[in-house]
């Protein structure tokens, strides 16, 4: 598997997932509305006051976040470059092993992330 069929087949999903969000965000607006409540049709705009207030709660430190998924996204390259020098399958191109192991230490990156700012938000 090469990177041109990696990066294919990511943006398949991505504009799968970004049609169904679509296509069930207008569904739900055109039931809201059809029932009469025209006031509340603009729950859900990506840009209302409780998403804002969601984003602000949980994206104070984006500093933190990046710092943390960069960290580990370098600590996942140095894996892979041990784990090169001992076993040469994780070299070659034809294996996905590599994409798998950087994006699990980036996303464990993330998931820190995430349990810090859960923490910070329970205070």
């Amino acid at each position: 598997m090469n990177i041109g069929e990696l990066l294919m087949a990511a943006v398949v999903f991505f504009s799968i997932i970004t049609f169904v969000k679509i296509l069930s965000s207008h569904f739900l607006k055109r039931k809201i509305i059809k029932t009469g409540h025209f006031d509340r049709a603009e729950i859900l705009d990506q840009n209302s006051e409780i998403e804002v207030k969601k984003q602000v709660q949980y994206d104070q430190y984006p500093a933190l976040k990046w710092g943390l998924v960069a960290f580990f996204g370098g600590l996942g390259f140095i894996v892979l470059e041990l784990l090169g020098t001992q076993y040469p399958q994780f070299t070659e191109y034809r294996s996905a092993m590599p994409y798998g192991i950087f994006f699990v230490f980036t996303s464990l990156g993330f998931l820190l992330y995430y349990v810090i700012m859960s923490k910070k938000a329970k205070e």
